[in-house]
């Protein structure tokens, strides 16, 4: 039996999982913890505990608050999972900006192509799944909102636009946007997502150019490196 919003309207029998984005969050979280013990005087991981402390903050909110379940749905889940994924956002970026400043400037781990290529992949990982989250949660309001509307309002996903493609009721799940954050940081441009919205055309912007700008002086530098 369908749910039912306060003001009436009929909710779709739609239910997302927490598990994918819990564990996209937790192998993350595992992985910078494993790089801050392994380069824990590298210039680029700045405040070492600060980004894992986010990422077990936002495992803590989808596990336990699982802000995609209607049932027990609590008007502070969402703007608190939303803080954390911006601030986790902002976290990349500064982490990606200091790995920049470090490139052009040169240092000990510019000079190994090892370590830089991993410090690399570590930052361009977290920019993703950062950038991931915050597109899950808000496109069109959140999981919660998606689940009472069937049409697109950040996000145009292929089942949208060909809706003859997918099940009667198909809704975006998280690892729709983890394929998005993936294909708009390596093709650095929209895919088969279109943004429709300002705030979805400029958030895939900033990603995006990050990504090029990381890409380019990570790979420039390492091929010196190498050889």
């Amino acid at each position: 039996m369908s749910a039912t919003a306060a003001d009436g309207v009929e909710l779709a029998p739609f239910k997302e999982s927490r598990w994918p984005p819990a564990a996209a969050v937790f192998m993350f979280m595992i992985l910078n913890l494993a790089m801050r013990i392994w380069l824990p005087r590298e210039p680029v991981i700045a405040l070492p505990w600060l980004l894992p402390a986010l990422e077990a903050a936002m495992l803590g909110v989808l596990v336990f608050g699982h802000p995609a379940d209607l049932a027990r749905h609590r008007r502070w889940l969402h703007p608190t999972a939303v803080t954390l994924a911006t601030l986790m956002v902002a976290a990349a970026l500064w982490a990606t900006v200091r790995l920049i400043d470090d490139l052009i400037h040169g240092s000990a781990l510019t000079n190994d192509p090892t370590r830089l290529l991993a410090a690399g992949a570590v930052v361009w990982l977290g920019n993703n799944l950062s950038f991931s989250l915050l597109y899950w949660l808000i496109d069109s309001g959140g999981p919660i909102m998606r689940a009472r509307q069937p049409l697109p309002a950040d996000f145009a996903f292929t089942q949208h636009m060909s809706p003859e493609l997918a099940l009667h009721g198909w809704r975006p799940v998280f690892l729709d946007y983890l394929h998005l954050g993936f294909t708009n940081a390596t093709a650095f441009s929209p895919t088969d997502v279109m943004p429709l919205t300002h705030r979805a055309k400029y958030t895939m912007l900033v990603q995006s150019t990050v990504a090029l700008t990381l890409f380019g002086l990570i790979v420039a530098r390492a091929v010196n490196a190498f050889t």
